[in-house]
């Protein structure tokens, strides 16, 4: 029996059902997603309305956010410090503490100062409201204090490729390495094997891979750096603030997480 043939009560309930889920969803997308979609169940033009009420929630976020203890990283700057793409901007997954984004930024300067015309790309920060909440699939990035940068990346002459990762969004594109970690479940450490041949063939820029880390170590407004130890080994680094996640932890050999 179709839905149209129960009765108005099923209709009814089926239709707060999936406007629940929705909410959900959305929230744990975008965090203010959910709001927008509620907004717009009040309009004839769902879809539409929609997408204005987001578009216009997360631009008053940029201006709302600080007072409570989050900044934007701009989506809009080209200069050395970056976002990796317009995703991170479009679900608001690009704020931090005022000290992270200086932290972001000084990092980035340093990086162009060392190899000029070197361009650092952010990847997941986190959510604009409410420290504690979750911006999945992450474990820890709910209090504005983490950020994940990308790595650097070279062609297959050696030269380096500014602003470019080898997948689409910078994660998940791994850095074969030996490992220590047998399969366990529940486990976020995704191989993603099938992935790996679909991603660009660019070569981990060393150096200045090697160069953003130390980098990161020696600033003592940060507290704890993941890389994995292949890489470690690779990069030739040496630091107690370079640390393994664990084995259930998501890997950390196609990018560079560090927190404060």
């Amino acid at each position: 029996m179709t839905l149209k043939h129960q009765g108005p009560k099923k209709r009814f309930m089926f239709r707060i059902t999936l406007h629940a889920f929705t909410v959900i969803v959305l929230t744990l997308l975008t965090q203010i997603g959910g709001l927008a979609w509620i907004v717009a169940l009040f309009f004839r033009w769902r879809l539409l309305a929609f997408t204005l009420i987001y578009v216009t929630l997360s631009a008053l976020t940029v201006w709302i956010a600080p007072q409570f203890g989050r900044v934007a990283v701009s989506c809009l700057d080209d200069g050395p410090l970056q976002v990796q793409g317009w995703m991170y901007c479009a679900l608001n997954r690009t704020y931090v503490t005022p000290e992270m984004a200086q932290v972001l930024q000084d990092t980035a300067n340093e990086m162009n100062n060392r190899f000029p015309g070197t361009t650092t790309l952010l990847l997941d920060g986190n959510f604009p409201f409410v420290t504690g909440f979750p911006l999945l699939p992450h474990r820890s990035h709910d209090d504005g204090k983490k950020a994940d940068l990308a790595f650097y990346y070279r062609d297959g002459k050696g030269g380096y490729l500014p602003g470019q990762t080898r997948s689409p969004i910078g994660y998940f594109a791994f850095e074969d390495g030996p490992t220590q970690c047998e399969p366990t479940w529940p486990s976020l450490r995704w191989d993603l094997n099938g992935l790996q041949p679909l991603w660009r063939s660019y070569a981990l820029d060393v150096e200045r891979t090697r160069l953003a880390v130390q980098t990161l170590a020696r600033d003592p407004r940060v507290d704890k750096i993941f890389v994995e130890p292949h890489l470690v080994d690779h990069l030739q680094l040496s630091h107690p603030k370079i640390r393994f996640q664990g084995c259930r932890a998501a890997r950390h050999d196609d990018h560079i997480h560090f927190q404060l």
